[in-house]
C-alpha cells in the first residue's frame, strides 16, 4: 500500500511517497520482549546469555575479567559477551550511570549491523582513587535499534570475530 504523507524534505526529494509500514518504523529501540523472542530465535546472538542483564529498553553487557583501573587512568576491557547482531539491527553502548557517578567514563561507539565477536571497551577513572571491578560486573548498557530495513553493507570490518581484548588496528 503507498500513502501520500505531508511533504518531508530529504536530500532534495520534495515529496516522498512511503508505505504505512515503513513510515512508522524507521529507527525504533527494541523492548526486553523483542529481545528474548531474538535471542530465543537465534536471530540475535548474546552468547553467555544472562536474562538477569536484561533490562526494559536493552542489555547490560558484563566484564569479561577483574579489574582495576587506576585514577586518572585509561584501561581497554572486553566484554564477556560475545555479540552477533543481524542486518537489520544496531547497537548502541552506553556506561551505566552507577559507573559514570563513580567517575568512570568510556569511549563508546556505534555497533554495525552484521557485527560479530567480543566488542573491546576503553574505561578511564576520572575518579581520585583506583575502581576495581570483577569479572561478571555489568557495566555497560546496550540499546538495540531496530532498522527500518536490512543493510545493504553489514559489517565487514578490521575488527570482525573479535576474541579478548583488541587493541586500535589502526584506520
Amino acid at each position: 500500500m503507498i500513502t501520500d504523507f505531508p511533504k518531508v524534505r530529504l536530500l532534495g526529494v520534495s515529496r516522498l511517497k512511503l508505505s504505512l509500514r515503513e513510515w512508522k518504523s524507521g529507527l525504533t529501540v527494541l523492548s526486553d520482549v523483542e529481545i528474548q523472542r531474538r535471542v530465543r530465535e537465534r536471530s540475535l546472538v548474546l552468547t553467555p546469555y544472562d536474562p538477569d542483564s536484561l533490562n526494559g529498553a536493552g542489555y547490560d553487557l558484563r566484564l569479561s575479567m577483574d579489574i582495576t583501573i587506576p585514577a586518572g587512568k585509561q584501561e581497554l576491557v572486553a566484554t564477556l559477551e560475545r555479540l552477533e547482531l543481524p542486518g537489520d539491527l544496531v547497537a548502541t553502548l552506553h556506561i551505566r550511570s552507577s559507573l559514570a557517578r563513580a567517575g568512570i567514563m568510556a569511549s563508546l561507539a556505534l555497533v554495525d549491523p552484521g557485527f560479530r565477536g567480543q566488542l573491546t571497551i576503553s574505561l578511564y577513572n576520572a575518579g581520585v582513587e583506583p575502581y576495581c571491578m570483577r569479572k561478571g560486573d555489568r557495566f555497560v548498557q546496550m540499546v538495540l535499534h531496530s532498522l527500518s530495513m536490512k543493510t545493504s553493507r553489514p559489517y565487514q570490518g578490521r575488527y570482525q570475530d573479535s576474541q579478548g581484548i583488541v587493541e586500535s588496528r589502526g584506520e
